[in-house]
């Protein structure tokens, strides 16, 4: 019962209920996203009941000396507490952003009326990228180019200091602040500029910046906020014009591929309305007369026949009797379809 999370919770109770003995002024500490931190605690209590590491309102480790316990209320927090040789001082390791916030201990003793106390105030930082250059209106008059740069940080970290290192004159400039103010005239030597971010953990320069290509007009435009060595460096610009250049290709081969697509489906429907028309011309070939044939045309040559004019008084008649049955009357059929030829004969 005594080293469980439910008691260490009422020992914090009582501590923020009783008052506490502060045993120093606050101490502020800095550390890294990923690193590590210790908070040093030093006590002059010979007598030690128990020790009370607390986060915000959170208790966070409990020591008692007497049986060498430690007791981590969170389990996500076994691997990153530790206390280094031995001692009191609390070490956490695997820094996050959230980690930052007031952290206290509470030394607890019978020899003491109230526990003696320190607090500390934790502050994590990421590790600076690269910051941005921004460059504002600028002027062109009488030869003299004037204009103002900006350096920022992209994802807005927090304090961060910036200061500005102006190379090529007789003698180095620098200029604290993230506003540059640039008066460059035509046919002095050139110069370069470079930004400088600062945090309490890292610190990161600025691509440099040459002052003629800047008043050149060679950098890119304002709209795009990007400078040299320009911004060709730069792999945010790189992508944009990358992009420039690839939307009108895509777009075109989209246009085309829908055009070929719709040309195709034409055909095929117009292929089909083929098939369907030659279909129904097999099925019924009155309709269609000229589709599966070719009609034949003989020529007949007519030839001049002498007729010749029937004299009555010379022409002899013989009568000829066609028998009623036949003994083959398919004959008929199989005969060439040729007129009856009467015989006349003419006595002279």
């Amino acid at each position: 019962m005594a080293g469980s999370p439910t008691c260490l919770t009422l020992i914090y109770i009582l501590w923020q209920l009783t008052g506490s003995a502060a045993s120093g002024p606050v101490k502020e500490l800095v550390g890294s996203v990923g690193g590590a931190v210790t908070f040093p605690l030093k006590s002059k209590v010979k007598q030690v009941d128990s020790i009370v590491w607390t986060f915000n309102t959170t208790p966070l480790v409990t020591i008692q000396p007497e049986g060498g316990t430690i007791i981590v209320t969170q389990n996500r927090n076994r691997e990153r507490v530790d206390f280094p040789d031995g001692g009191y001082s609390l070490k956490l390791s695997k820094l996050k952003k959230n980690d930052s916030g007031i952290y206290y201990v509470g030394i607890y003793s019978s020899s003491l009326q109230q526990p003696s106390t320190q607090e500390y105030v934790l502050h994590v930082y990421e590790h600076l990228s690269k910051p941005k250059v921004t460059m504002g209106l600028q002027s062109n008059k009488n030869g003299t180019c004037v204009t103002n740069l900006t350096c920022c940080m992209e994802h807005g970290e927090e304090d961060v200091i910036y200061t500005w290192k102006a190379l090529g004159q007789a003698a180095n400039e620098s200029h604290n602040g993230s506003i540059l103010p640039i008066s460059w005239r035509w046919g002095e030597s050139d110069m370069t500029f470079i930004c400088v971010a600062r945090n309490p953990v890292s610190r990161n320069f600025s691509s440099p910046i040459l002052a003629r290509k800047l008043c050149e007009g060679d950098c890119l435009s304002p709209l795009h906020r990007r400078l040299c060595p320009g911004a060709a460096d730069d792999p945010d610009s790189s992508m944009v014009l990358l992009c420039l250049l690839l939307v009108p290709l895509l777009l075109s081969l989209f246009v085309l591929g829908l055009f070929l697509w719709f040309l195709k489906r034409e055909r095929q429907e117009e292929y089909i309305e083929e098939k369907k028309r030659v279909d129904i011309c097999r099925e019924t070939p009155n309709i269609c007369p000229h589709s599966g044939e070719n009609t034949e045309y003989d020529t007949i040559p007519h030839t001049n026949r002498t007729i010749l004019k029937e004299d009555p008084a010379n022409t002899v008649y013989s009568t000829v009797e066609i028998p009623k049955k036949m003994e083959n009357p398919h004959s008929l059929l199989t005969m060439p379809d040729t007129p009856r030829l009467f015989a006349y004969e003419n006595v002279i």
